[in-house]
């Protein structure tokens, strides 16, 4: 019967052509030890079955292993007839069978026929016997040639596992059969007196074809096995470090190592995390917020992390840049003088209105006041297809504070932006974090002179949950916001700036007014003055469905003379002076039906002079 380890000494080759014989049905993909059990399994359920294969193969290899066990009796019993003296005529013939060795069937014909007259006294019973004998030998040396010739391979590729252990117990067995046959013994007695030196060479010559087939044998089998092993240590010794890179914000703990936090996981804690040590931090002079992209390595025993093993690039700059670069509280901070250009590709009539009435810049501190149910989101939405379409140098972010996880999965799918967003049923403490960190990456970027949008909807949650984090310090205002609360929001809102020698942070976040809540009016006053831009909209006009829903005569923006040209500024003047006579209702009325018969903003200005 099988065991596990005579399957496991045998090659893959020999597992797959014995399941193929048992007719055992394995994958493709399926490695050794697979088909090993799968043997092991059929010989459970099929023991019968498997132990007939395994006499069969057996056999055959008994057979095979037979023939040259018998080569040495046999070649004496041919050549005794020389032995004894003949007539004249007779030794010619034994002088040419020395010449004449090679061609095996050519001495079974004259030897024959010399032992049958060289013996005439024994009795006819002895001399059949010794004929049937001689013509029986002569077959088997036919047989044995073509053995050796043509099924030697096979043989040794099929047989490779049974090693000279199953070979020896075989050939005792052999040698104990053949004194049980007594024409054999008679055959064998009278040679065993009378050895000829020819024979005694030939049969040496026949020992040693044995032993060379045996030594065959043994350096095919020892060949194989070094491949195998060689295989084998190659695939141990492979080496995957260094194939594969990866890319993440990096986040310092307070213990001065790192995790490169992956923003499919809108930067929090996850499995995918990369381990970045303090040297490396030291070395590279990173901060938290880096966007690392960098080599890996698979994570060593006992460890839980993949790890940095090489950083190529930070913010899109090389490493000696990232050493050399100003921090972002020193950089300069300029009024904007680059406008977006919002009437471009993918423009809308809300983007077009707002592009005339509230022009936004590069560095821009704008605010969006919105009583709820106003369209904010919608309109949030539209400024940033806007700006995808027309700025592709822009990196924009979209962060989304206590929001529906609908309008976040709407969001991620209309906007060509990075999403982060922290749903209302997550903790005060996560919307925190991803805020902090969304801050820090936008920083580092402007840091190497990127130009970076953030869009936050909505600011007013976001303070709610730094108020929420605080620790109570004892000093409460009206509607229960703690005094010191609102610093972190003011701080992030207030990173907007448009720096000297390239680089801008612009934030366009959305204040909730008119909420039935008195925090929400005191976080809204706070903000008040702090935007470079506001752009209110008002709800007596999404009321009469009239979208964009926006104040036209209480929106605007600081030096819009920096973003606008002269014409278009002259112009603007003059419109306003017009409507400033109109309501904020009838205003947006006039505006949003004269807009749509034009193409463009410029054709429109020019229409109203008109």
């Amino acid at each position: 019967m099988f065991n596990i380890e005579t399957l496991r000494s045998k090659s893959v080759t020999e597992l797959t052509k014995i399941l193929k014989d048992l007719g055992v049905k394995v994958a493709r993909t399926s490695n050794e030890n697979d088909k090993i059990f799968a043997i092991l399994d059929f010989q459970a359920s099929n023991p019968k079955v498997a132990k007939d294969y395994i006499n069969a193969t057996e056999t055959t290899s008994v057979t095979t292993e037979e023939a040259p066990a018998e080569k040495p009796a046999k070649a004496p019993a041919r050549k005794a007839a020389p032995k004894k003296p003949a007539a004249k005529p007779k030794t010619n013939t034994n002088t040419k069978a020395p010449a004449e060795e090679p061609k095996a069937e050519e001495k079974i014909e004259e030897k024959v026929p010399a032992s049958e007259e060289i013996k005439p006294e024994e009795p006819k019973a002895e001399v059949a016997a010794v004929n049937e004998e001689s013509a029986a030998n002569a077959q088997a040396k036919k047989k044995r040639k073509r053995v050796s010739t043509n099924t030697a391979n096979t043989e040794v590729s099929q047989e490779r596992t049974e090693t000279p252990k199953n070979t020896e117990p075989q050939e005792p067995a052999q040698a104990d059969e053949k004194p049980n046959n007594p024409q054999q013994q008679q055959a064998n007695r009278p040679q065993k007196g009378h050895n000829h030196p020819q024979n005694g060479g030939n049969q040496h010559k026949n020992q040693n074809q044995q032993h060379q087939q045996h030594q065959n044998q043994n350096q095919n089998q020892n060949r194989y096995s070094e491949k195998a092993e060689e295989q084998h240590d190659h695939k141990k010794e492979f080496n995957f470090d260094g194939l594969v890179s990866i890319e993440g914000v990096l986040e310092i703990l307070p213990d001065n190592y790192g995790f490169l936090r992956s923003s499919d996981f809108s930067y929090i804690s996850s499995p995918d995390d990369v381990y970045v040590s303090t040297a490396q931090i030291r070395n590279y002079g990173l901060k938290t917020g880096d966007t690392v992209k960098g080599i890996v390595r698979l994570p060593k025993e006992g460890e839980k992390y993949f790890s940095l093993l090489k950083p190529t690039e930070v913010n899109g700059r090389d490493l000696a840049f990232i050493k050399d670069r100003v921090a972002f509280e020193y950089l300069t901070p300029l009024f904007p003088e680059e406008k977006f250009n919002l009437t471009g590709n993918n423009s809308t009539i809300s983007t077009r209105i707002v592009d005339l009435f509230a022009p936004i810049g590069k560095g821009q501190r704008a605010m969006i006041v919105a009583q709820p149910k106003t369209g904010k989101t919608m309109l949030l939405k539209d400024i940033a297809n806007s700006i995808a379409a027309n700025h592709p140098e822009v990196y924009m972010m979209v962060l989304l504070i206590d929001e529906r996880p609908e309008e976040v999965t709407d969001m991620e799918r209309s906007v060509n932006a990075e999403v982060i967003a922290s749903t209302f049923d997550e903790a005060a403490e996560k919307h925190v974090k991803v805020a902090n960190l969304v801050l820090a990456k936008a920083q580092r970027m402007v840091e190497c002179g990127h130009d970076v949008v953030i869009l936050l909807d909505s600011i007013t949650r976001l303070a709610r949950a730094y108020n929420t984090v605080t620790p109570a310090s004892g000093k409460v205002l009206s509607g229960g916001v703690d005094a010191n609360a609102l610093h972190k929001p003011k701080r992030f809102f207030g990173a907007a700036r448009k720096i000297e020698g390239g680089g801008s942070l612009t934030i366009i976040a959305t204040a909730l007014i008119d909420t039935g809540s008195k925090m929400d009016e005191v976080i809204f006053e706070e903000f008040k003055g702090t935007g470079n831009m506001e752009l209110q909209l008002d709800r007596k006009i999404a009321n009469r469905r009239i979208y964009p829903a926006i104040d036209l005569i209480s929106s605007s923006t600081r030096r819009d003379d920096l973003l606008l040209d002269e014409v278009t500024s002259q112009r603007m003047w003059i419109f306003r002076k017009y409507l400033s006579e109109m309501n904020p209702v009838e205003a947006m009325e006039f505006v949003n039906k004269n807009i749509k018969g034009t193409l463009n903003n410029e054709e429109f200005l020019m229409s109203m002079n008109k």
